[in-house]
């Protein structure tokens, strides 16, 4: 019976083979950083040079976390979970259908990214980097936006760098969001 259970166990942590129709060799592309470094423009752009289904990360947010984030109140772990959890189930749905993906998303933590993995595709993580000073200037400067600059600071005390074991790269944003999207297909080498 331990024996049986212990399987179980095994088995719960196993993540989805990918489907016969994932193109051999390629991964779903999640482009992140904090609030303002430009990974929605940049990571649209990249979508379209590599003809990738585009998925915009904020658009998964519950009405709660978006009054939380413009209330000026920074998310918790707990806040995010669900929404890092729907994000995982879209890219798992999209690869079910063969198609890769580029996904905006913050996903700051290792944690976050690992919850991303979930989704059962391969998955390569671009961290897009900014200046403190830079992130807060573009915040502000942004309009109708429901993420103030005041949270800006949290969000880079919370990033992790990318660990050894994890696919990607991090990639230095420029104010020009194309040479920031030709610095990531550049650094992936996806041309």
């Amino acid at each position: 019976m331990a024996e049986q259970s212990e399987n179980a166990k095994s088995t719960e942590n196993t993540p989805p083979t990918t489907s016969e129709r994932w193109p051999s060799g390629t991964s779903h592309l999640v482009v992140s950083g904090p609030s303002g470094s430009g990974k929605s423009t940049a990571g649209r752009l990249v979508a379209t040079a590599l003809g990738r289904v585009w998925v915009e990360g904020d658009a998964f947010h519950t009405v709660e976390n978006r009054n939380k984030m413009a209330a000026g109140t920074p998310l918790t772990d707990e806040d995010r979970a669900p929404w890092l959890k729907r994000l995982a189930g879209e890219l798992h749905r999209l690869g079910e259908l063969g198609l890769p993906a580029v996904l905006a998303c913050s996903a700051l933590k290792r944690s976050y990214r690992d919850t991303l993995r979930s989704c059962g595709y391969p998955l390569t993580i671009v961290q897009i980097r900014v200046s403190p000073e830079a992130l807060q200037q573009r915040v502000a400067a942004r309009h109708a936006h429901f993420m103030p600059a005041s949270l800006v600071l949290g969000q880079i005390a919370l990033m992790e760098p990318l660990s050894d074991d994890e696919h990607g790269a991090a990639v230095e944003s420029t104010d020009d969001p194309q040479t920031t999207a030709d610095r990531i297909v550049d650094a992936l080498g996806l041309h």
